[in-house]
């Protein structure tokens, strides 16, 4: 957990130095995020999907996380459209501040410190069956529906989905090929590479953050919003949903609070979803629940 909160520390305030010190950062930082798209994200899809076993007994609990997401995601569009009058990549990185949750690079870690090693394994399963296709579908297809570089007209968006998705058509090749053409030296790859993500994506954070320091009043009801779906619409609609049924793990509850996932802001920039948001969304939320699992992991 100090490790965590170490790493995520000192990958943002290198990111908010750099700004501040190299006029070329921002665009260093484009080229970051387009390379996890492009490159990094397909490799750490493709070998873990195609080693992925999903078995019945926590399907139901699946379920209910993927419930538990479409109720936030219309509760971010009715926030940000009916509400708040946000414009439409304001409205886009609403919606995916409160559907992408960060329960990889945050998620396990936390499991184990305040669950313990024993509960890791479903919680890989929730980060790899909830949060890997909702971000590949449902935060790629909210970009694709709200940015402005996806296009205009329903056919140029589908186009700027499918094409700025290299993620899914990864997971897509992941299914059909299966662990024979995907071999563990390839899923030993992904670990390391998801290690890196966690460091290069918060120094694209810092970044951003120094760049969009600033923020209106709107913006900053915006960011209300936001951390209130994702920390606080997004669990307990699960927990409303769990009592309908038994066995949901604790750790699922525990995943649905995570904070907003740092690849949300690699959508953000694929997309032209509001950036300022995105970020913020990113940075607070991020440092309440590192500030949260902390608290809980030392009374414990």
């Amino acid at each position: 957990m100090i490790v965590v909160i170490l790493v995520v520390l000192a990958a943002g305030a290198t990111g908010i130095a750099a700004r501040r010190r190299w006029i070329g950062s921002e665009r260093a930082a484009r080229r970051l995020l387009g390379t996890m798209l492009y490159v990094l994200l397909p490799v750490v899809t493709f070998a873990n999907v195609a080693h992925l076993r999903l078995t019945t007994e926590v399907g139901v609990g699946l379920g209910l996380a993927y419930a538990s997401l479409v109720l936030t995601g219309l509760a971010g569009w009715f926030v940000g459209a009916r509400i708040l009058r946000l414009e439409r990549p304001q409205i886009g990185a609403l919606i995916g501040a409160g559907l992408l949750a960060n329960t990889g690079y945050l998620g396990l870690p936390l499991t184990v410190a305040l669950i313990g090693t024993q509960q890791l394994p479903t919680a890989v399963l929730y980060d790899q069956i909830v949060s890997g296709p909702t971000l590949l579908i449902a935060g790629f297809g909210v970009g694709a529906a709200f940015g402005t570089r996806a296009g205009e007209g329903a056919a140029q968006r589908a186009r700027a989905f499918a094409v700025r998705n290299p993620p899914l058509l990864a997971l897509v090749g992941g299914l059909i090929a299966g662990p024979r053409l995907a071999p563990p030296w390839l899923l030993d790859v992904s670990h390391v590479i998801v290690l890196a993500l966690l460091p290069l994506g918060f120094l694209a954070v810092g970044v951003n953050l120094a760049a969009h320091a600033s923020a209106s009043r709107t913006s900053g009801r915006a960011l209300g919003a936001a951390l209130g779906l994702r920390l606080v619409f997004a669990p307990l609609a699960l927990l409303a949903l769990s009592r309908v049924a038994l066995g949901v793990p604790d750790t699922y509850r525990l995943q649905s609070a995570m904070p907003t996932a740092v690849n949300s802001l690699v959508v953000a920039h694929a997309y032209g979803l509001d950036l300022p948001l995105t970020t913020a969304a990113i940075g607070w939320s991020t440092g309440l629940v590192l500030a949260g699992g902390l608290a809980a992991s030392l009374l414990i």
